[in-house]
């Protein structure tokens, strides 16, 4: 680490005021002034760290989703979402002792990350629907509406062949310990994963863009590990370029009724070529016409764009991790690896609507850049989120019942009371309808479930409800929530701890200690 010495300026002045005494015979005094210098020296620090001077991450702005009345907006429709970047990016924040910032905190990720006990689906279609409603921890006299989908756990062996195309970062920003000498051992993890039939190849982008792997069997690991050692980090970013030429691969090389598939590597700081994040939106959404999904692997810290990740995975018929060390690698490319490469459907959309006479309110947590309108629902045309072998995804509602007095609602309008004179479906809470595509399919098909209104205590709710609410509940207190009246630690980790289950991998365990370093 570099030296900084505070006195640099002090011994200008100093130099500068002997050469002045000695004008007159044009003698400077090199030796005294040293002398005087040199007693300052325990002054001298250590420099901060370039990278926190120069932090240039950036983030898209989530402006936090607000309270509707069900007769305004009696529908509400979104998007699944199944990445998980944003939690273990908040894992590199806290465990370097750093504020999270806001707008990097996406509650819905944080919920996600985490396995709950929810069943397999029995019948055909790919997952399993499942509910539970109760109180909420942070506002008195609210309630939860938790929502869980779990996605079928298909056996390797009946899994579809794969068409994987790594494009692989390898500009002058991805030189750090933690970008590209982490990002190669990462991407051996998955290639263990491969099987004989599985075709490999790599491409890598820097000024410009080429291909360093030709079509290779899964089955030659060693050849394949052997590029990947070979890349080294110089020049400048031409994502744009790059993410062409992998598309043109995977299309050159597409297996029909099978898994291809763009693995790309990189910090996102492009800044050669297309660059903005309306370009790169435009580009992907064109690209995935060709039936090729996208998975985003994220590495680094101090010039990270999380902004333009996220829209390569979200407009790209993919999922966006963000790997901050090995065992996130692990976990994510090894552990997660069907769930993470292999989808058993695609554009997958939740639409809610609330029965006015037991909801005065609600408002979906998190999802804010995943929602649509409500006509987007039944339009095939329109992208929606995929759900990977053995996946769950979970959602919560927060709902203000019909007859509570909340502060985060008017209460006093003349002309838009809640309409509790609804005699039909008088037992019902909501209607939940969910549609989803096969894999390789165009048309959508349709499931309904309806939700009674029907609330449990919190203290006899199920341990995934009380888990998930509480790391909902801390995502809503790094975001400062305007929504929330109760943000104690204390009580969002006791919560945590009485929903303490199913920690195979003590996953759980590990956000209960992260969630005590926060006041």
């Amino acid at each position: 680490m570099k030296k900084h010495h505070l006195f640099s300026s002090f011994f200008l002045l100093l130099l500068f005021t002997n050469c002045k005494n000695n004008s007159a015979s044009r003698h400077y005094n090199i030796e005294e002034t040293m002398e005087a210098v040199e007693a300052f020296e325990p002054l001298i620090i250590d420099e901060p760290q370039t990278g926190l001077e120069t932090n240039t991450e950036s983030y898209a702005e989530v402006e936090e989703n607000p309270f509707e009345s069900p007769n305004k907006s009696p529908l509400s429709t979104f998007s699944i979402d199944v990445d998980n970047a944003s939690y273990t990016n908040i894992r590199r924040f806290l465990n370097d002792g750093q504020k999270v910032p806001k707008d990097a905190v996406r509650v819905e990720e944080m919920m996600n990350f985490f396995k709950y006990s929810y069943p397999q689906p029995k019948d055909a279609h790919p997952f399993s629907i499942n509910t539970e409603y109760s109180q909420s921890p942070w506002n008195e006299n609210h309630k939860l509406l938790k929502i869980g989908l779990q996605g079928k756990d298909i056996p390797m062996t009946n899994l579809p062949l794969s068409n994987f195309v790594f494009l692989i970062d390898v500009s002058g920003s991805m030189s750090d310990a933690n970008k590209l000498p982490l990002l190669k051992e990462s991407m051996k993890i998955l290639v263990k994963e491969l099987r004989e039939k599985d075709k490999v190849s790599i491409v890598v982008y820097a000024g410009s863009a080429g291909v360093v792997l030709k079509p290779t069997s899964g089955d030659e690991k060693e050849k394949i590990m052997d590029a990947f050692d070979d890349l080294n980090a110089g020049g400048s970013t031409s994502g744009g370029e790059g993410i062409e030429l992998a598309y043109k691969l995977a299309e050159q090389n597409f297996i029909k009724e099978g898994n291809n598939r763009i693995i790309i590597a990189t910090d996102g700081d492009f800044n050669v070529g297309i660059s903005s994040d309306s370009e790169m939106e435009d580009l992907i959404e064109e690209k995935r016409k060709s039936g090729v999904y996208l998975t985003v692997l994220g590495f680094g810290m101090g010039n990270y764009k999380d902004s333009k990740m996220e829209i390569l995975a979200d407009k790209g018929n993919g999922n966006y991790a963000y790997i901050d060390n090995i065992q996130e690698a692990n976990r994510f490319l090894g552990k997660e690896f069907k769930g993470s490469m292999f989808a058993i459907a695609k554009d997958v959309k939740i639409q809610v609507e609330f029965n006015p006479k037991h909801v005065q309110a609600y408002r979906l947590i998190g999802y804010e850049n995943r929602k649509l309108k409500a006509e987007d629902f039944k339009n095939d045309a329109i992208d929606a989120g995929e759900l990977g072998s053995n996946h769950s995804v979970t959602a919560l509602y927060e709902i203000i019942p019909t007859g509570v007095e909340s502060n985060y609602i008017a209460s006093d309008l003349k002309y838009t009371k809640a309409n509790s004179e609804v005699t039909n479906y008088a037992n019902e809470l909501a209607t939940i309808k969910f549609r989803y595509k096969k894999p390789d399919g165009d048309k959508s098909i349709e499931m309904v479930k309806t939700i009674e209104n029907k609330s449990i205590s919190l203290d006899n709710s199920s341990a995934d409800f009380k888990f998930c609410t509480s790391v909902a509940w801390f995502g809503l207190k790094l975001r400062e929530s305007k929504l929330i009246s109760n943000s104690s630690s204390s009580a969002i980790i006791k919560l945590a701890k009485s929903g303490l289950a199913n920690d195979e991998d003590g996953y759980k365990s590990e956000f209960i200690r992260l969630a005590e370093t926060v006041n």
